[in-house]
């Protein structure tokens, strides 16, 4: 793996796929081409060029949306480390995961308890209106 450089410009899809936003390069080039991905604010095919200073903004599996300054250029996928040093992410901070409480009467069921027993599967079900 060469270490990351400054100048010239990449493709895009490479770009995201060394950057590590997605596992593969066609995975990249899948959401280029589907219109989730901009440059700078316009639409990007998977060809289109970046440059250091540019803003990259791609939905990423999950449904999380990036936007990622670019810093540096690599077309090949190296370790995370090197990958970190590509871009300066401004993304959002993703919400507040709340554990799923399908239980309106205040029960709670902590995390990592194991699994029900038959008589709180059925006080569940009876909660549940099953």
């Amino acid at each position: 793996m060469t270490s990351p450089r400054t100048e010239g410009t990449v493709r895009v899809d490479k770009w995201l796929w060394a950057a590590r936003c997605f596992k593969t390069r066609s995975q990249a080039s899948k959401a280029c081409t589907d219109g989730l991905v901009s440059i700078n604010g316009d639409d990007a095919k998977p060809s289109a060029k970046v440059r250091a200073g540019d803003r990259v903004r791609a939905y990423c599996p999950g449904r999380r949306i990036r936007i990622l300054e670019v810093v540096a250029l690599a077309e090949k996928r190296g370790p995370a480390a090197v990958a970190e040093q590509l871009y300066v992410d401004h993304s959002p901070p993703p919400p507040d995961r709340k554990p799923k409480d399908a239980f309106s009467d205040g029960m709670q069921v902590e995390r990592g308890s194991g699994r029900p027993s038959k008589r709180d599967r059925r006080r569940y079900d009876s909660l549940k209106g099953w």
